[in-house]
Order: structure tokens, then C-alpha cells, then sequence
């Protein structure tokens, strides 16, 4: 039996993947990830897995077990956006991620790997997954910094896996997500603050071209990201960097009133200025370029917001599930 291999598979997209792939009948799933943290354990503890690996064991079981893995799925990463510490995000990011690339071109695996919209920074140059923009991007924080200087390197390498596709993930939300805090979507942020305090606090803008509430961004179900995944897995059509959202952006107003709607609950919205650490650094727009995507064969209509927000809330936040 040959394995698919999923890093940072206790965590948010990746416990979310490791479900999707046991329920359409693929029961060879190798874990990584760090197992010990109690805040992920009941992202874990109903999947199925041949065996859970350790991230810091992981490269000598690889080299021990190369000819039996039929793909990896490099979801792992450091993905806290406020995080300042360089030598982290380097250690894990950059060159954790590098040593899986070069493995796979040697033992010839195929590999997808998360890169992450954030790398696009303010969007001066678009939002196109266009291979020659990857070297003028200026992502506003060292986790955009740290995506995009592996992109930059994976484009310059002439020994490459025998496929691979990196995925610019949007604004993705869903289940699974509970451990996260600071970092998780604005929509379990928003189903709890309705939850404790019966509104829902959304940044005013600080830029004169939107108004407060109009800040838009690209939100992406997660079970679109699962399918996506799977469905490069698959075709392995063309390798490359890979724009992964909806193609249409949507207002943090029109997110907040979908949850409002799913929980049954009369709108209530206050304004807030949005904190100074992140404030230099905050996105007022982002919206995938889906081409390249669609002319690789994907056509499945993705997750409205209003469906996608009404699915997590009501078959998930409001029970306590997990996917």
C-alpha cells in the first residue's frame, strides 16, 4: 500500500483533509504534525490514520519509507499572521518546506503545498497566480514574507517533484478551527461574539475609499479547499502556484449578516478602530484570479458565502462539532 502523506494534518485544514480523504475511501493517510498539543486533540481523535509521525521525525521516516509514498500534502506551516519571530517562521516555513520539496524531487513524489494569499500584501500587483509577479510581491507581514520566499524559491529550482502545485489559500473558514483563536476566521469570531454579547464588533475603516464594513475579502469554504486538493491530486494536470478562492469578494458586512441569519438572530453591529499593531498591515480588498485553476479542468461551482456560513454555523459551532 502506497501513502498520502498530510502535514499539519491536527490541524485546521489539514484534520479537515485527512476526514475528506477517508470518506471518499483513501485509507493509507500518514500523519504529521506536532500530536502533543491538547488544543488539536479533538481535531484527531475520530480520524483514521496508518500512523502519526511526528514534524521533527518525519524527514528520517521519509527516507526510510520514500518508495512507498504516493503523494504528500504539505498543509504544516506557521500560520500566525502577527508573528514577528524570523528565525520561526525561516525554521518552519522556509526550510522545513524546502527540505520536503527537495525529497520529492529525489524519490519523485508528487507534491501540493500551502502557500497563502497573504503573500499578494496590498495588492499593488494584482491578485493574479501569474508566475512572473511572484518576485515583485510585497506581503505585509513576515508570514506573507515567509509564503512568498518559498514560492520565490520554488520557482527557481531545477530539480522539481515529479508534479507540484502550490495553493494561495484566501480567507478560508469552516470547522475545525476552534484552536486557532486570534488567528480564526472572522466568522467563528463573530458566531461567538453573538454568542456572549449579542453583537458583533467589525474594524471601521481607516482607508477613505471604503466604508466601514465594506473592507472585502475572498472567502473560501473549507470543504472547496478539500476538493480542490483532491482534485490535484488526482489529475496532477499542470505544476505551479495555484490561486485558491471563490473569485468574487464579499464584505465583512455581508459575512457578519449571514451569521446573524444562520443563528436566527437580529442584526447588531458595532464599529471599532482597527488595532494599531495591525493596522499598517491590514488588507481592505483581496479577490483570486481563478483561471488558471479553471483551465486546469476544476469547474465545481464553489461555496457561496451565504451557504458556506449557514453549513459551518448551523451543522457545527452550534452543536460543538467537528468535521
Amino acid at each position: 500500500m502506497k501513502y498520502i502523506i498530510v502535514t499539519g494534518s491536527a490541524g485546521f485544514i489539514g484534520s479537515c483533509l485527512v476526514q475528506e480523504l477517508h470518506e471518499q475511501g483513501y485509507n493509507n493517510i500518514i500523519g504529521v504534525d506536532d500530536f502533543s498539543k491538547k488544543e488539536k486533540l479533538r481535531n484527531t481523535s475520530s480520524k483514521h490514520y496508518l500512523e502519526k509521525i511526528s514534524r521533527t521525525e518525519f524527514f528520517s521516516w521519509m527516507d526510510t519509507n520514500n518508495r512507498d509514498i504516493q503523494f504528500i500534502i504539505h498543509i504544516g506551516a506557521r500560520t500566525d499572521t502577527t508573528e514577528t519571530n524570523w528565525e520561526l517562521l525561516d525554521e518552519l516555513n522556509l526550510i522545513y518546506s524546502q527540505q520536503i520539496w527537495d525529497n520529492c524531487a529525489v524519490y519523485e513524489i508528487p507534491l501540493i503545498y500551502a502557500s497563502s494569499a497573504a503573500t499578494y500584501g496590498a495588492g499593488e500587483h494584482g491578485y493574479s497566480d501569474r508566475h512572473d509577479i511572484v518576485e515583485k510581491l510585497k506581503p505585509l507581514n513576515l508570514y506573507g514574507v515567509s509564503k512568498n520566499e518559498f514560492d520565490k524559491w520554488a520557482l527557481t529550482q531545477e530539480n522539481e517533484p515529479p508534479f507540484w502545485a502550490g495553493l494561495k489559500f484566501f480567507n478560508v473558514y469552516g470547522p475545525n478551527e476552534y484552536h486557532k483563536k486570534r488567528m480564526a476566521s472572522v466568522i467563528f469570531h463573530a458566531f461567538n461574539q453573538i454568542v456572549n454579547e449579542g453583537k458583533v464588533k467589525l474594524f471601521r475603516s481607516h482607508n477613505p475609499d471604503f466604508r466601514d464594513g465594506e473592507q472585502s475579502r475572498d472567502f473560501i469554504y473549507v470543504k472547496d479547499i478539500l476538493d480542490v486538493i483532491i482534485f490535484l491530486m488526482k489529475t496532477q494536470s499542470y505544476s505551479g502556484i495555484y490561486n485558491l478562492g471563490t473569485g468574487h469578494a464579499r464584505s465583512f458586512l455581508d459575512l457578519v449578516k449571514a451569521t446573524f441569519k444562520a443563528m436566527n438572530k437580529e442584526e447588531n453591529i458595532e464599529f471599532i478602530d482597527t488595532p494599531l499593531d495591525i493596522r499598517d498591515k491590514y488588507q481592505y480588498f483581496t479577490e483570486a484570479n481563478m483561471e488558471k485553476l479553471k483551465k486546469a479542468g476544476y469547474d465545481k461551482p464553489f461555496t457561496s458565502l451565504e451557504e458556506g456560513v449557514h453549513d459551518y454555523i448551523t451543522n457545527y459551532l452550534l452543536k460543538n462539532e467537528f468535521y
